[in-house]
């Protein structure tokens, strides 16, 4: 699913749910659920998701709405997905280093 958000630093629980096309309350379930989705309270209890927000709950509507998991099948991947992120973001930094060096030897 493609979400169509604008750019901002901040969603209310309302735009974020027109978004994905369900309903503020299994949001709020998500949130209780899944420990990744922590938006910002504001002091009268509104909540205002940040674009990191958005991204993890369109990797959980995914798993759970468009594959069929589990909650405990989507809170296994989302484990999986977080302790191999920086492995990955260590691979392209040493990619990008290594391309620095081989530029830097051709021009010796």
């Amino acid at each position: 699913m493609h979400i169509n958000l604008p750019e901002k630093r901040y969603y209310s629980i309302g735009e974020v749910a027109k978004a994905f096309q369900v309903k503020p309350s299994l949001l709020r379930f998500w949130e209780k659920e899944f420990k990744e989705i922590q938006p910002k309270k504001k002091d009268g209890g509104t909540r205002k998701y940040t674009p990191e927000n958005v991204q993890t709950i369109q990797f959980i509507y995914h798993l759970v709405k468009e594959k069929g998991m589990t909650l405990q099948g989507a809170k296994n991947q989302l484990q999986r997905k977080a302790t191999d992120a920086p492995k990955e973001a260590l691979l392209v930094k040493l990619e990008k280093i290594k391309a620095s060096l081989e530029q830097l030897k051709e021009n010796l």
